[in-house]
């Protein structure tokens, strides 16, 4: 997956590596990419089992982002050789320090796109510099990981409300892409990965991380602009003068108009 498309994105989703019957189900379903994983969805028995299947299908043609064992792992140095040699995303997990994503991308072909996936309490009190290390398309969110850590409820938005938003104001600072939030844990019933991806939009994330593929479409539409969104916004767009104007009583400046272009940039 280039990284323009990984910056884009609203919905990707993970798929267990030691499940090969379930990758091209996953493509079918994805709306925007899976992601093969390496990490904790496999169990350490099966990690070379894993990476052999997530070889052989990029091998066959097949696109996706690669989530990784962790350096100091035993299996990360393999992990990287792999998506090293099929210039594949990379979503490397516990992202702590830039040293870690700088070596990681080092050994990687140029235009890997690499997702830092935020999941500890010293990765979120990092991630401006974490954000801004080269090679960096966008950040995620591991709200599981980061809520066991703190013994806090993952599904508690009060919570992890300090984390999601500095990790927003991270990668807007950093100039890359919005994040990609956390994922939802019910896979029963898609309305609550409805309901987190609703919240996390009205954060400032663009797209969040799906387990389950009953998720995916609605994930997607819930970071889509609405019609009325995009209706004010080509609004906004047409009344925009040289400096200040207004529109239906509202002052539109160049923030205003920067934010409607976004919106109709999609």
């Amino acid at each position: 997956m280039n990284p323009d498309a990984l910056a884009r994105a609203r919905a990707l989703l993970f798929v267990p590596g030691h499940r090969p019957e379930r990758f091209e189900k996953a493509v079918r379903a994805a709306g925007d990419a899976i992601v093969l994983d390496l990490e904790d969805a496999v169990a350490p028995e099966d990690k070379d089992r894993a990476r052999d299947n997530v070889r052989r299908w990029l091998e066959a043609g097949g696109d996706a982002v690669v989530r990784i064992n962790g350096r100091g792992t035993p299996w990360h140095d393999a992990d990287v050789e792999l998506a090293g040699r099929h210039g594949c995303g990379v979503m490397l997990p516990k992202a702590e320090s830039p040293e870690d994503i700088a070596a990681l991308v080092d050994r990687l072909p140029r235009g890997n796109g690499v997702v830092p996936l935020v999941e500890t309490a010293t990765g979120v009190l990092g991630a401006r510099r974490l954000c801004a290390a080269p090679g960096v398309t966008r950040p995620a969110f591991g709200s599981v990981d980061l809520a066991a850590q703190l013994g806090i409820d993952p599904g508690d938005r009060t919570a992890l409300l300090h984390a999601r938003s500095t990790l927003v104001l991270a990668a807007a600072s950093a100039g890359v892409a919005a994040p990609l939030d956390g994922v939802t844990t019910n896979v029963e019933e898609y309305a609550a990965a409805v309901a987190d991806a609703e919240h996390a939009a009205r954060l400032g994330f663009t797209g969040k991380l799906c387990v389950h593929p009953r998720q995916v479409e609605p994930v997607r539409a819930a970071f889509a602009p609405s019609a009325e969104a995009l209706r004010w916004a080509e609004a906004v767009v047409s009344a925009a003068g040289g400096g200040v104007s207004t529109l239906n009583g509202q002052m539109i400046d160049k923030p205003v108009v920067e934010r409607a272009r976004r919106l109709l940039d999609g």
